[in-house]
């Protein structure tokens, strides 16, 4: 079995709403594989073998619902999570609950509803989190709540396209933002815990990263030599208080294999988060065939990376069981 642990879903009896709140992506209504089940489910049946994990795309409930809506909307949402989950258990293998953020106090509620009563798997976070960077302190109790529940957060990075790449244009050209921008963001969040103490303070926090782990496995060097020679060179403290070296905090966090393929770059994350940090995850449906040639392109690049069988299996699912806690 493969299971894809960062698929995206829009609850089918909520897609008005987020239709409406998002008209300006087109997307959104012309992937059908994204709301539509029965053409999910016809594109699932061409690759048997893997079972889903979803994750609800765009925007949050409080974006949706507004900070006075989003916790009855939050709900509403896990509760069809849960509710696909249950009905379809060969197709999806979990779900990731979704969070009235702009309420921590009424957050904490639903993720102990969410996992206690609706059996789902962890939480979503988009990140930056209402706009504001992942080590706010607002933040932290989420983050210990987590911990205790031994739990994965799943990251997922936004970026606007109305937000220019340079100071004199009104907006971002080429689709720059999301192009790369995601990438950034998911690295800005991953340093801003790292530096700022909070995966110090949280040993056992399990946060996965979007896109294989951005740009850290690939510019992993920059970072010992930024944070360890440079700072001796410079005199900056930003390591004061940390106990482990800055590319060893990078290492704890998990990340998935969705790259639309792309082999090298898979043996890049492999050889700086080893294989027991990868997981499967296609980023379905979000490519130029509605979620079949990303799933065909990621297995076609996990099964050719040049690791042991055992490390494949690992990655496909056995990681995946243990992280989620599903069963055997």
């Amino acid at each position: 079995m493969k299971i894809d642990i960062y698929c995206h879903l829009i609850p089918p009896k909520l897609k008005e709403l987020m239709f409406e709140k998002q008209k300006t992506i087109r997307e959104l209504k012309t992937n059908v594989s994204l709301h539509d089940l029965d053409a999910r489910f016809r594109l699932m049946d061409r690759y048997p073998d893997v079972i889903q994990v979803l994750t609800v795309p765009g925007a949050t409930p409080d974006d949706l619902a507004g900070p006075k809506g989003a916790v009855d909307l939050a709900k509403k949402i896990n509760d069809e999570l849960a509710e696909l989950v249950d009905r379809y258990p060969w197709r999806f293998a979990g779900a990731a609950a979704v969070l009235p953020t702009s309420n921590i106090d009424a957050s904490l509620r639903e993720i102990d509803r969410a996992v206690n009563e609706l059996k789902l798997r962890g939480i979503l976070l988009r990140i930056p989190i209402n706009g504001k960077p992942v080590d706010r302190p607002e933040f932290l109790p989420l983050y210990q709540k987590m911990c205790e529940l031994n739990l994965p957060i799943w990251f997922h990075p936004h970026k606007s396209p109305k937000v220019p790449d340079y100071p004199d244009e009104t907006e971002s050209k080429y689709i720059i933002w999301h192009m790369w921008g995601l990438v950034v963001e998911s690295t800005y969040s991953m340093t801003r815990l790292v530096f700022s103490g909070v995966m110090e303070k949280f040993p056992k926090l399990k946060i996965i990263i979007h896109h294989c782990g951005a740009m850290v496995p690939y510019f992993s060097e920059r970072i010992t030599n930024h944070y360890n020679q440079s700072e001796m060179r410079n005199k900056t403290n930003f390591t004061v208080g940390l106990t482990e070296t800055p590319a060893d905090y990078f290492r704890r966090f998990y990340t998935d294999t969705a790259l639309i393929g792309n082999t090298p770059a898979l043996m890049c994350a492999y050889d700086f988060y080893g294989a027991e940090k990868l997981l499967f995850g296609t980023d379905s449906p979000f490519d130029a065939q509605i979620g079949d040639y990303g799933t065909k392109r990621t297995i076609q690049a996990v099964e050719q990376m040049d690791i042991p069988a055992p490390e494949k299996r690992m990655i496909f699912e056995g990681n995946a069981r243990r992280l989620l806690r599903l069963p055997v």
